[in-house]
């Protein structure tokens, strides 16, 4: 019996948890499931921790723009992520709410400029870039966990991560966002409720392209 070979094209994910207390921490429990769930579907994924890596300052010297455009001199842990970046189809930034991010993780998005290309365009009345042609990252997603009650505390957090996608010209694909994220011990049952959502979530992004608001909101919902 003969079968008909098809193209099998696996995704690929990049997560960056840019949490200090890594493992431990209460956005860590939102973004495994998630990375599960993309597991279950069949994306290959790829974990680091922004405390792991020894991602020094960007200098603001432009040296990957102007003298060789793609190329960071600096001698860091970049040099080990940037492949894996090119390589990637879905980005997920993951961290918690600090004033607005912890700064591992600002060092490591601001090192994210030689993957971009030096040409720069007009769009709707903002200066915009893109990502140069030998990156394959066609979608954001950003994972947060906040101890404050209020989802507009995430306000600064999601605006810098959309805003980056519009930079670099792919998509927002959503952002799984717990307040509150400390009662999750005292709620159990909710709790279990959206880590599964979490799960699914994942699961949907690599089947179907997107997560569906349902999700999301069942993710975020008030845990008393």
């Amino acid at each position: 019996m003969y079968f008909e070979e098809r193209e099998f094209i696996l995704t690929k994910v990049v997560a960056i948890n840019g949490s200090p207390k890594m493992e431990m921490g209460r956005t860590t429990k939102i973004l495994s499931p998630f990375l599960e769930g993309m597991g279950k579907a069949g994306a290959s994924v790829e974990l680091f921790y922004a405390r792991r890596l020894n991602v020094k300052p960007c200098d603001g010297e432009f040296y990957c723009w102007r003298k060789k455009p793609g190329e960071c001199y600096i001698e860091d842990s970049m040099q080990l992520l940037y492949p894996k970046l090119r390589e990637a189809d879905i980005l997920v930034l993951a961290t918690p709410v600090h004033v607005p991010l912890p700064g591992e993780m600002q060092n490591l998005i601001n090192r994210i400029v030689p993957l971009m290309d030096p040409v720069l365009r007009q769009q709707n009345g903002r200066t915009r870039a893109r990502f140069r042609a030998d990156v394959k990252i066609s979608k954001f997603v950003l994972v947060s966990s906040s101890g404050w009650w209020e989802m507009s505390n995430f306000g600064t957090v999601l605006r810098i991560v959309k805003e980056l996608a519009k930079d670099v010209n792919v998509e927002f694909a959503g952002a799984l966002l717990r307040p509150h994220a400390g009662r999750m011990a005292d709620n159990l049952g909710k709790a279990e409720e959206v880590f599964k959502a979490a799960e699914q979530a994942g699961y949907e992004l690599v089947k179907k392209g997107r997560i569906p608001k349902r999700l999301l909101k069942i993710i975020g919902q008030p845990l008393t």
